[in-house]
């Protein structure tokens, strides 16, 4: 093993090619420098330097080592940064996920905020849709969860807080049969039609979707994006966020209908685990906490 003296002296005599520069820009002897590589050659057995001309050069096997030992030093800095980050409260990662209906570009200005901070955290932000963003933190797949639907479930030292509320219409496109058929709509008249749903992911517990009836046929899609893109084009129905399509609803792509069942609004909520705390964490929760960031995560982008 090197170690990061040599390491400093082969990347020195590579870059100088030369004893005497690479002792200079050490600030040691250049007697020391010649002893230290002929001891690197014994250790190796290898022959690492051909001084045959006036330029010193490494030979293929004191390049192999040279290129490696730069790596290294790379490495070792980037280690060393890290213990010193993760000693001051730092995360070395954080993992945040959002639930589908969070849209990802709301969060690029936090993102931008995050890293002027050059705490060194590296993010790793993903989604999961319905109770599949509540098992991401119970399993601990998630250090922070972003936009989870329904009540906060029993989970061991759970923290959280309201992220807003999400209004629902029930929409369809404007040649879709049940366009015309009389408000409010029966049950029976929505279950003989195809319903969207993004599909949720959770893991180890009941499958759950919204607005559903028993026995209806349904077209399962990756997105939110992807539902609404689906009821546009009239080939399925359901409910999709009230403030997302009201541009849609307001040029007559998409018609709001009333039901009988009308479906309630969902408090979506922020929430992580307090044994997990960090500088990063701590700094995340307290920016989602801002009124106006809440507001334009719930409200999301207007579909145009």
């Amino acid at each position: 093993m090197l170690t990061q003296d040599e390491l400093a002296m082969l990347q020195a005599i590579r870059s100088s090619g030369s004893l005497s520069r690479a002792a200079a820009q050490l600030g040691k002897a250049p007697s020391t420098i010649s002893h230290a590589a002929r001891q690197l050659e014994t250790r190796y057995d290898a022959l690492l330097f051909d001084r045959r001309r006036y330029r010193l050069e490494l030979t293929p096997a004191g390049r192999l080592l040279a290129e490696e030992a730069e790596r290294l030093l790379t490495d070792m800095g980037r280690l060393n940064t890290r213990v010193r980050q993760i000693a001051s409260g730092w995360e070395d990662r954080l993992t945040i996920v959002t639930d589908e209906l969070m849209e990802f570009q709301t969060l690029l200005p936090v993102i931008t905020d995050f890293d002027k901070l050059q705490s060194g955290v590296s993010l790793r932000i993903t989604h999961e849709v319905l109770g599949g963003t509540w098992s991401a933190l119970r399993e601990g797949r998630a250090d922070l969860v972003i936009g989870a639907t329904n009540e906060p479930p029993a989970i061991p030292r759970l923290r959280w807080f309201e992220l807003g509320v999400m209004d629902w219409v029930f929409a369809v496109a404007p040649r879709h049969p049940l366009a015309s058929v009389a408000e409010p709509l029966p049950r029976e008249a929505i279950q003989q039609y195809r319903a969207a749903v993004v599909a949720d992911t959770s893991r180890g517990v009941s499958a759950r979707t919204y607005g559903v009836h028993g026995g209806q046929e349904q077209l399962a899609v990756p997105s939110m994006a992807s539902k609404i893109a689906a009821q546009r084009a009239g080939l399925a129905v359901g409910w999709l966020p009230r403030l997302r399509v009201a541009a849609l609803l307001s040029r007559g792509e998409l018609v709001e209908k009333m039901t009988a069942d009308p479906r309630e609004p969902n408090t979506l909520y922020v929430a992580w685990r307090g044994e997990h705390a960090g500088k990063g964490l701590d700094w995340w929760v307290e920016r989602l906490r801002e009124p106006r960031l809440m507001k334009r995560l719930i409200n999301g982008l207007e579909v145009q």
